[in-house]
C-alpha cells in the first residue's frame, strides 16, 4: 500500500491551482514556485481560480481527492467581500439557489448557508481592493457542498453584489486557521 502525503496551503492571490501551466501566452504563477519541496505525483484537490485565495488541499491519494470533490458532499466554506451593502432578500435568494451559467449552460446552485459576518482577521492582499470610502464592501460566509466553476462569484454577481474578495477558510474539517499566505502544511489525513 502506497504511503501517500497530504497538505494544506494557503494559496495566494495571482496562483493558478496546479503545477504546471499549459497556455503559452501568458505566464502564470503556480503551485510549484512555492517554497516547499512536494512529492511526484501531488495534485491540488479542487482549485481556485486566480483571483481567489486561502484554503487549497492537495494530496498524492487520487481517491481521497475523488471523494473531497465529488463524492462525500464534503462542505467548502468562504469568506466573501462584496460589493454594495447587501440585502436580506439578497442573502435569503443565495441561501435557496440561485440561476448561474455555467460553460453557457443554466444551472440553479443549491441551497447553502450563507450569513453576514465581521471583517475577518485576514492578511492583506497583493492587490488592493477599493474601501468604504467608494461605497460599503461587507462581508458573507458561504458554505457550500459543490464547487462549480466560479461558481461564488457567479452566485453573488447574480443577486447584484459582486465579489470584491474570495478566500476559501474551511473544505470538510480542515480550517484555514492563522496561516498565511503561501504557507504550506503537511497534514496526517484529510477526511
Amino acid at each position: 500500500m502506497p504511503n501517500h502525503r497530504h497538505f494544506m496551503i494557503y494559496k495566494p492571490y495571482g496562483f493558478l491551482s496546479q503545477f504546471i501551466n499549459n497556455q503559452t501566452k501568458r505566464k502564470k504563477k503556480l503551485l510549484g514556485e512555492l517554497d516547499f519541496d512536494f512529492p511526484e505525483g501531488t495534485m491540488a484537490i479542487g482549485r481556485l481560480d486566480v483571483k481567489s485565495e486561502g484554503l487549497l488541499l492537495l494530496t498524492t491519494d487520487g481517491k481521497v481527492s475523488d471523494f473531497i470533490t465529488t463524492r462525500g458532499g464534503v462542505e467548502k466554506e468562504y469568506y466573501v467581500q462584496v460589493d454594495g451593502a447587501i440585502t436580506t432578500e439578497a442573502i435569503e435568494k443565495l441561501q435557496n439557489g440561485v440561476e448561474i451559467g455555467i460553460h453557457g449552460e443554466k444551472y440553479t446552485t443549491k441551497p447553502c448557508k450563507v450569513e453576514l459576518i465581521a471583517i475577518p482577521d485576514l492578511p492583506n492582499r497583493t492587490k488592493k481592493i477599493r474601501d468604504e470610502r467608494h461605497g460599503a464592501t461587507p462581508w458573507i460566509s458561504v458554505t457550500l457542498t459543490e464547487g462549480k466553476f466560479r461558481q461564488v462569484r457567479k452566485m453573488t454577481s447574480a443577486v447584484g453584489f459582486p465579489t470584491l474578495r474570495l478566500v476559501r477558510v474551511r473544505v470538510g474539517h480542515i480550517l484555514l486557521g492563522n496561516m498565511i499566505s503561501g504557507e504550506v502544511k503537511e497534514v496526517e489525513n484529510l477526511l
